[in-house]
């Protein structure tokens, strides 16, 4: 009940496929995974500023910038942006 009322108060809309769909949330899970594996794991942030600011810099520098990723030919954003530019 406090899901739907918090999904109502900001006018989100959940994902859901049909029931049984593994895949649906596949994306999201993967994204997690790397944001605790790479980012939190044994990081001690005393305060919730240290830790925004700490996952700020992980997604905006290493997540977006230099990680490469499979669906770019294992190129960063940054470096496959370069490569298509021209």
């Amino acid at each position: 009940r406090e899901h739907r009322a918090l999904l109502e108060q900001y006018a989100l809309i959940a994902s859901m496929s049909a029931r049984g769909n593994c895949y649906d949330n596949a994306a999201m899970e993967s994204w997690n995974h790397s944001l605790k594996v790479e980012a939190i794991h044994g990081e001690h942030l005393a305060t919730r500023e240290q830790a925004k600011a700490h996952v700020f810099d992980y997604i905006e520098v290493d997540y977006n910038r230099i990680r490469l990723r499979s669906t770019l030919g294992y190129l960063s954003p940054e470096q496959y942006e370069l490569a298509n530019v021209a």
